[in-house]
């Protein structure tokens, strides 16, 4: 932000007002200066202008010319001693204590939820919630992306979304999961995590209730606090949430956050008769579910069960659906299902947080979906997971047999393991031991409102192949079991 300050020559001008901003220190000793064409540019003067006052700057030694490279801050200054003596701008110095919200405190209160697990780089890392696409699909994507930045339309979007993505949707959700709907009662978000914040926003006012599963998905958890519900936990056993449980609870909740299809992180499927039990739960309370299928489209066996939103006829569910877990988390896409009571503001409320979801990746997926693709990367991944589950589930009873109990290996792509004969307080211990063998590990605890009784951990295997989850679960049970 260089000015000239309207006394004498020009290239006096332009030579003090580069002067001060050495002096000043926003150009750094060693730093590499605009060419003298684009200073020309910016002071609006010509280009034999701004030579002259870089020869004069050269000449007093506040610059040196390097042939090819540029033109640079000489590292010792004529004016050292004065710079060094000036104070250095310090931004903390002067800012002001913000003054927040009473929402802004609560946003803060939730924090960052957890750092990002692969930036452990173990050999052996389980982490949940990640699987790498396989090279045919990403060759695809790169391809189907590369068309619709050369055709997609780079204007101002609906903020619905695509309506041939939308379209796309609603045939695989009929097809994958059992919905019935049609394309105006799906919005297009960024992620999933943007449908839990929406439903939060929209649908609730401070100190309202709102039923949750114990344990559950952090990102609910925060989404719902900020927002200043308050959490009513309900216990979770072999078939999911505990609708009977949940019907014993006096309180009114507003919501009910649930995930049916595979309990994170437990791994519980709730069966069709809880999953009716659960709508007319909701309809008695004059609630709607949040119905949260964050990878239901990976089951191992059984019969596939329909989406709570596929049996409700009371308009009492709002479905959310990510691409994260089926295609890759940089795909920032998600949706939501809505009752068509609620499309209006579901609308509004997206436009408000940001207009619309990225067009270019809408139109990439839609022509992904509508030439078959999807469903040919959706059964190479399905045919993947299961064989690593499978890998797994072997290795853990090979090499920990009766000191394990495994739950959640009917879908989804992690599994939990409870520990026998390890205290809750002594998990840290076994994570730490198995991290010093490049094995890495992940407590259940942090997704538990109430504390677990039981150690017990999330084992991921979407991104180990089945050698590396051999040796992994090898690696570590030579320290568990020793």
């Amino acid at each position: 932000m260089l000015s000239l300050d309207g006394r004498g020559p020009l290239y006096l001008q332009a030579y003090a007002a580069v002067r001060r901003a050495i002096l000043a220190g926003h150009f750094a000793a060693g730093e590499r200066l605009p060419s003298t064409r684009a200073l020309a540019v910016e002071l609006g003067v010509s280009r034999t202008v701004t030579l002259k006052a870089f020869e004069q700057l050269g000449a007093e030694g506040y610059l040196i010319g390097e042939k090819g490279s540029g033109t640079y801050v000489t590292e010792a200054l004529p004016d050292g001693p004065i710079l060094a003596a000036r104070p250095r701008f310090n931004q903390s110095a002067i800012a002001v204590e913000p003054r927040f919200s009473r929402g802004g405190l609560r946003i803060i209160a939730q924090g960052p939820l957890v750092e990002h697990p692969r930036a452990r780089n173990l050999p052996y890392d389980f982490e949940y919630g990640f699987a790498p696409p396989e090279p045919t699909s990403r060759k695809a994507w790169r391809r189907l992306l590369a068309r619709a930045a050369k055709s997609g339309d780079l204007d101002y979007a609906p903020p619905q979304g695509s309506d041939r993505l939308r379209a796309a949707l609603v045939q695989h959700l009929e097809r994958n999961r059992g919905i019935r709907c049609h394309a105006d009662q799906i919005v297009v978000l960024n992620g999933s995590q943007q449908g839990l914040d929406l439903c939060a926003r929209i649908l609730l006012d401070p100190g309202d209730h709102v039923l949750i599963e114990d344990p559950h998905y952090q990102g609910a958890r925060a989404v719902l606090l900020a927002a200043g519900a308050r959490l009513v936990p309900v216990p979770v056993d072999e078939d999911g949430l505990d609708v009977l449980a949940a019907r014993r609870i006096r309180s009114r909740p507003r919501l009910a956050y649930v995930t049916p299809s595979h309990q994170f992180p437990t791994g519980a499927v709730m069966p069709l008769a809880r999953r009716m039990a659960l709508l007319d739960w909701a309809a008695d309370r004059g609630a709607f579910i949040i119905e949260d299928d964050y990878d239901g489209e990976f089951r191992y066996q059984g019969r596939p069960l329909e989406a709570v939103q596929a049996l409700d006829g009371r308009g009492r569910t709002i479905y959310v659906g990510t691409l994260s877990k089926v295609m890759f988390p940089a795909l920032r896409l998600g949706y939501v299902v809505l009752p068509e009571s609620l499309v209006p503001a579901f609308r509004a409320g997206k436009w408000l947080a940001d207009r619309h979801s990225a067009s270019l990746e809408q139109e990439a997926l839609a022509l992904f979906m509508e030439s078959g693709l999807y469903e040919q990367h959706l059964r190479r991944m399905r045919r993947r997971h299961e064989s690593r589950r499978a890998t797994l589930v072997e290795a853990i009873d090979h090499h920990l047999g009766a000191r394990v109990t495994v739950m959640g290996t009917d879908a989804g792509i992690h599994l939990v393991l409870w520990l026998h004969g390890v205290q809750p307080t002594e998990l840290g211990r076994v994570i730490a031991r198995a991290e010093e063998h490049g094995v890495g590990l992940y407590s259940i605890a942090p997704y538990f409102l109430n504390p677990p009784t039981c150690a017990g951990l999330l084992l991921g295997y979407g991104a180990l192949d089945e050698s590396e989850i051999q040796e992994g679960i090898a690696r570590w049970a030579e320290v568990f079991v020793g």
